[in-house]
């Protein structure tokens, strides 16, 4: 049995810690030092930071906040935003992250991926799919770029594949739809992804409830759990999800 994790993200905006509804109405959620340390002392397996301006206005990821967060933690962390060429992955690694994150310079670059892979290794390469429904695709969903805000006439599914076929070692994808409702992971989308690779799917965008994180993994076919909101504001403890998985058959790290 696949031993489920979860991972808390920190969406990032002028250094502090922000939370969203479908990727607008941002909300300032706390400082990003303070939220790593509690994550881990409370059993986070992973963590994400992900610079969500970065792409829209133009800049790299801001390295000091990778510093900041990455000295204060040894869990794995993945970063994301605005990384676009193997110099800027190089950076962010040297910085402290486990992992690196792309969305729209995949996209944009598919040969960046395999670069990447080959130069850091698959395990570090995490590729970020956010997406929306669309009918007109194979799948029923097409993948978006920069921060949500322009289609990029791709199938999700068949992207994902594409992505896995270049050398990525993991998936992400964010359902737009979904993202800060607390109304539960799309689950469609989860598995449309889980289902065109074998590399490890991580479920984004919606959790609210104990039972959101299970069906991420059952129905999902996910294996990594990220949330923001639920923890960012205390809804649910990283380890009262874990026991509730633990309780309902899954293996976690307790």
């Amino acid at each position: 049995m696949v031993t489920v994790k979860i991972m808390p993200c920190l969406d990032m905006k002028e250094g502090r810690v922000v939370k969203g509804i479908n990727f607008v109405s941002l909300k300032d959620a706390g400082d990003p030092v303070e939220n790593a340390q509690l994550y881990q002392k409370e059993g986070a397996d992973e963590l994400a930071m992900l610079d969500i301006a970065a792409t829209l206005e133009n800049r790299k990821t801001r390295l000091e906040w990778v510093k900041n967060v990455s000295s204060v933690i040894d869990i794995p962390l993945t970063v994301g935003g605005g990384i676009s060429s193997l110099e800027d992955i190089a950076l962010v690694l040297k910085a402290g992250a486990d992992k690196v994150s792309m969305n729209s310079a995949a996209v944009k670059n598919p040969v960046l991926v395999r670069e990447a892979a080959q130069e850091f290794g698959s395990d570090r390469i995490t590729v970020a799919i956010d997406g929306r429904r669309n009918k007109g695709m194979p799948s029923g969903f097409e993948v978006v770029v920069s921060g949500g805000t322009k289609p990029a006439g791709r199938d999700a599914a068949a992207w994902a594949k594409e992505c896995q076929d270049l050398g990525a070692g993991v998936m992400l994808p964010t359902s737009m739809d979904a993202d800060g409702t607390k109304d539960g992971y799309d689950l469609e989308f989860t598995r449309a992804i889980a289902d065109a690779v074998r590399v490890p799917v991580v479920a984004s965008g919606g959790a609210g409830t104990l039972e959101h994180f299970f069906r991420g993994a059952v129905e999902g076919g996910a294996t990594i759990l990220l949330a923001a909101s639920v923890f960012h504001y205390r809804i649910l403890r990283i380890g009262e999800v874990k026991h509730y998985l633990k309780e309902k058959g899954l293996q976690v790290h307790l």
